[in-house]
């Protein structure tokens, strides 16, 4: 394959058969190579194929700040989603889950923890993307030995539970999950009844 672009050692743009760009990440690809020189397939560890300009771009712009194991690692986590969950992702995903895991990690190792202030109600409305972010967690323990707190794994099943939506803002996904508590807890004071939470 040929590059159309460096983007950083580790990252290249190049067009395949079809003049398609790909992006494609592998340890070392670029040193010492111009634009037009040829990257062996073999070197090559991942590949992205985003299905809209505006998200190839926006991408690109990531990759270039943000280390490769952590691309690596938000790619694995969109991938385990993609087979647990059982549902088409939004592209946006690649974006928003990469750059919030990279960038929840560098403030942890900064000393700043936010907190999750939806996340009894992700908890219950969105179960299987909270499992996965559990899962997320424990990944980003053994790659980076650092313990993120639970909070953090509120967040990344939002940002699952919006890929799910085709597009919808990360912030209607959180006036969605206080409607939805706002409407269980009108029905529960209303009828008098307590809810099965399983």
């Amino acid at each position: 394959m040929r590059i159309f672009k460096i983007l950083n050692n580790n990252v290249a743009i190049v067009l395949d058969e079809n003049s398609q760009e790909k992006i494609v990440m592998g340890r070392g690809i670029c040193y010492k190579k111009k634009n037009g020189d040829e990257i062996d397939s073999e070197a090559v560890d991942k590949t992205f194929f985003l299905t809209t300009p505006e998200v190839n771009n926006k991408f690109q712009v990531l990759v270039k700040d943000i280390p490769m194991e952590h691309i690596a690692l938000g790619e694995e986590i969109i991938a385990e989603a993609k087979v647990n969950l059982g549902k088409k992702l939004n592209d946006m995903v690649y974006i928003s889950l990469i750059d919030h895991v990279y960038t929840s990690i560098i403030r942890f190792l900064e000393g700043i923890t936010v907190k999750n202030v939806l996340l009894w109600d992700i908890r219950r409305f969105y179960r299987e993307e909270y499992k996965i972010g559990l899962w997320a967690l424990e990944r980003i323990k053994e790659k980076f030995k650092i313990e993120l707190p639970e909070d953090e794994a509120g967040f990344i099943a939002l940002h699952l539970a919006n890929a799910e939506m085709d597009g919808e803002a990360m912030h209607n996904m959180y006036e969605i999950t206080r409607i939805m508590q706002e409407i269980v807890n009108i029905v529960k004071y209303y009828f008098h009844v307590e809810f099965n939470e399983q």
